[in-house]
């Protein structure tokens, strides 16, 4: 029971971290910066863990040279990704930030398993998963269409605009899902080099900040910013998203041991939609309020019994 509810609480972590994030990016103005900080706060908090652990941080030359390029690139992913949720969560809210991204790691996912991309080991596609699939789409769809039909109620100029600048957001939160299914299966495989997937969360976390530190330097040309927060007088937990992100990897490895990977996913999952709801709901962390509507939940709900058909058999 308790590594179950550890499952869940895993995943309304995500949901509350990219509302962090959302707040962070407030502050310092652009995403990269945010994402940027959230990465060197990861690093940081996994670095630490490890070591206090007597992990080693250290990698073979060997390996280095030997294996793929690939291997080592999935931070570059993750950063993308995540700089992705940061500017969608003020477009679409909470929500739908977590639903989409969550479509499209599963269809890229599936797609992953079955040609077995990046040496992972595939599953043939059979009718559950079909259906899996079409359950989750359905479950997306339903959770979006109050947001559309919200819109209907503007000027047709107006809402011809918002609807495809909504659709154009939604497409850039599925895309960001995937590059997520493909930073798992990169770190997956590259846990099994390491024999570690704590020390690989800690590669990707370290090349996605690297990542990070280039595009800021490169588009904003200034750090300056990073101060921004303390002159303003930010609350306190918007630098804790670095480590909610690591706290995820960390425990999602112990709950693979405990329960199967199968079943991690699937409460994980459970959590971050249910997080994002209260989050939407309530206005946590001085996100927009938007109250949840029943077919809304209905939609999350249809999703879950998707994504359980895919994982589970």
């Amino acid at each position: 029971m308790f590594a179950v509810l550890l499952a869940i609480s895993i995943g309304a972590i995500l949901a509350v971290q990219t509302a962090i994030n959302a707040q962070l990016r407030k502050f310092v103005i652009s995403p990269f910066l945010a994402s940027m900080i959230s990465f060197a706060v990861g690093v940081i908090f996994l670095t630490i863990t490890l070591v206090s652990s007597g992990s080693s941080l250290g990698i073979p030359l060997d390996l280095l040279l030997n294996q793929p390029i690939y291997i080592w690139l999935g931070g570059i992913g993750g950063a993308i990704a995540i700089t992705t949720n940061i500017l969608l969560f003020p477009k679409l809210g909470s929500v739908q930030t977590t639903i989409l991204p969550i479509f499209g790691m599963t269809l890229m996912s599936m797609l992953i398993d079955h040609n077995g991309w990046f040496n992972a080991t595939q599953y043939s596609f059979g009718w559950n998963r079909i259906f899996g699939i079409l359950l989750v789409l359905l479950g997306v769809l339903l959770a979006t269409a109050i947001r559309s039909k919200k819109n209907e109620q503007y000027s047709p100029q107006t809402n011809k605009e918002s609807v495809r600048n909504l659709w154009i957001w939604r497409i850039v939160g599925i895309l960001a899902g995937m590059l997520l299914a493909i930073q798992i299966a990169v770190n997956g495989q590259l846990g099994k080099v390491l024999h570690s997937s704590s020390h690989a969360a800690l590669v990707s976390f370290f090349v996605g900040t690297i990542t990070l530190i280039i595009i800021v330097g490169l588009k904003d040309r200034s750090y300056t910013s990073i101060k921004e927060p303390f002159k303003q007088a930010a609350p306190w937990w918007i630098w804790i998203g670095g480590i909610l992100g690591g706290s995820y990897v960390l425990i999602n490895v112990f709950l693979v041991n405990q329960i199967g990977n199968g079943q991690t996913v699937v409460l994980a999952l459970f959590g971050q939609i249910t997080g994002s709801l209260l989050v939407q709901q309530l206005g946590l962390f001085n996100s927009l309020k938007n109250r949840i509507q029943p077919l809304q939940i209905i939609g999350l709900m249809v999703m879950i019994a998707g994504v359980f058909l895919i994982r589970i058999f």
